[in-house]
């Protein structure tokens, strides 16, 4: 063998084995946008760009094989008609998609955890996506934003919960009352309500608690109802996390390194990847303690108003290690709306009435706790600051009607027209409105 070429091919074999592969492409629909991923073998570089006449977004990976099979990836229903490949440079790998419409991509790298290895992930944007988060942002930036209440009804789907007297399903029950908290803060000025499940479909307990983070509630109400081998246990109960949970919580925060809803998604607030485990454990403590002394505080309150719809089970705010209530940084709620299992209260339970007058007891009792501790930035901090003394604006979305903002900020239609200098009831999305603190 001639020992002049070695070099050579000793370099040709370190090009191979250090290439990545691209395993696999996935593609995600939202409301808000169109989210790509490629699953990876090891990380890469990328560079993306786009082109017109045809409309293309275009994505070029270093020292990368593809192995995806691109023509098994589903497009239905995204603003992609195609993808391609081709190599280039003998050793890149670049990436077409054929665009249907106009998008605003934004692309990110993704550590490997658990069973997720590493990823490239692009989200496409199409105009009326980018419209609708400029609307929200803007909206956020001109007016004091609302209290979020994140409403979770227990089970649901193929988990029915409790079965109670008479064949009552907890999931039906606690899906009724959730939905009428719901519109209870959805009338109520500076609270706006989450129903975290919105129909008889099961959500994973984890998955809950990140769909309250994703959509940054303040707030987090589990709404369930209990049961016990015996039919003579009877009474409501309010749970927040227990010490020990929000230990075994930290501690496992602490073991994957970073908040996990924020590396699977590539979403969320700060980042703990590259902080070290004192500053991690240090911070979560501090969250934690906070959060955990909130859900006590509106845990007394909403057992005082629960208490006068149905017999307590215990006089005071119990605490327990349940998932739902395991995120450190949202005061969180479980609240046991009495004993399925008991058949007085299971006919109760199962009654329109007292579903309605349990949702108004957990809605007034959480109302008094976040109007007395209300968020800076928000509409009810703004509120207890200002008294009645000053305007706050409002930005018009679709769909509203001046006597519906009229009622949901409690001042009269004539008024508002008045202090607006409005000469007819027409309005435009867009439109900003002077509306006087009730």
């Amino acid at each position: 063998m001639n020992h002049r070429l070695l070099p050579f091919f000793i370099c040709l074999v370190v090009q191979f084995t250090t290439a990545s592969t691209i395993d696999q492409v996935r593609i995600h629909q939202s409301p808000e946008k169109t989210r790509i991923v490629f699953d990876l073998g090891d990380v890469v570089e990328h560079r993306l760009f786009s082109l017109q006449d045809p409309m293309r977004l275009v994505v070029d990976i270093d020292d990368a094989k593809i192995m995806a099979n691109l023509a098994s990836v589903d497009l239905k229903q995204s603003p992609i008609e195609n993808i391609r490949s081709s190599v280039r440079n003998s050793t890149d790998v670049r990436v077409v998609f054929d665009l249907r419409e106009i998008v605003k991509p934004r692309s990110f790298v993704l550590k490997p955890i658990m069973q997720y290895g590493d990823r490239l992930v692009i989200d496409l944007y199409t105009d009326d996506q980018q419209e609708t988060t400029l609307k929200k942002e803007d909206l956020f930036k001109q007016q004091m934003r609302d209290v979020v209440i994140a409403i979770d009804a227990g089970h649901g789907g193929e988990d029915p919960g409790a079965i109670g007297h008479g064949g009552v399903l907890e999931k039906d029950v606690v899906f009724s009352i959730s939905s009428m908290m719901d519109e209870y803060f959805k009338d109520e000025p500076g609270f706006r309500g989450l129903m975290v499940r919105e129909g008889d479909y099961y959500i994973e307990l984890r998955r809950r608690t990140r769909i309250a983070h994703e959509n940054f509630a303040d707030i987090f109400v589990s709404v369930h109802a209990d049961a016990f081998t015996s039919s003579k246990v009877n009474g409501a109960s309010v749970y927040a996390l227990s010490d020990t949970g929000a230990t075994s919580e930290t501690a496992r925060i602490l073991a994957e390194k970073e908040n996990t809803a924020d590396l699977i998604g590539g979403v969320g607030g700060v980042s703990l990847r590259d902080k070290d485990d004192l500053l991690v454990e240090v911070l979560l403590d501090l969250v934690t303690t906070a959060s955990l002394s909130a859900s006590l505080d509106m845990g007394e309150k909403v057992l005082a108003q629960i208490g006068q719809v149905n017999k307590l089970h215990k006089p005071r705010v119990e605490q327990a290690g349940f998932v739902v209530l395991k995120s450190p940084e949202i005061p969180s709620l479980l609240i046991e709306t009495g004993y399925i299992s008991n058949p007085v209260e299971a006919r109760k339970l199962a009654s329109h009435r007292h579903q309605k007058r349990m949702a108004s007891a957990i809605f007034s009792g959480v109302r008094q706790y976040m109007e007395s501790n209300p968020p800076p930035g928000t509409f009810l901090a703004w509120r207890k600051q200002n008294g009645g003394n000053a305007l706050i604006t409002y930005v018009i979305e679709r769909g509203d009607t001046l006597s519906k903002i009229a009622g949901k900020y409690r001042v009269s239609f004539e008024n508002l027209k008045k202090i607006n200098g409005l000469r007819s009831d027409k309005i435009r999305i867009g439109q900003v409105l002077k509306i006087p603190a009730s």
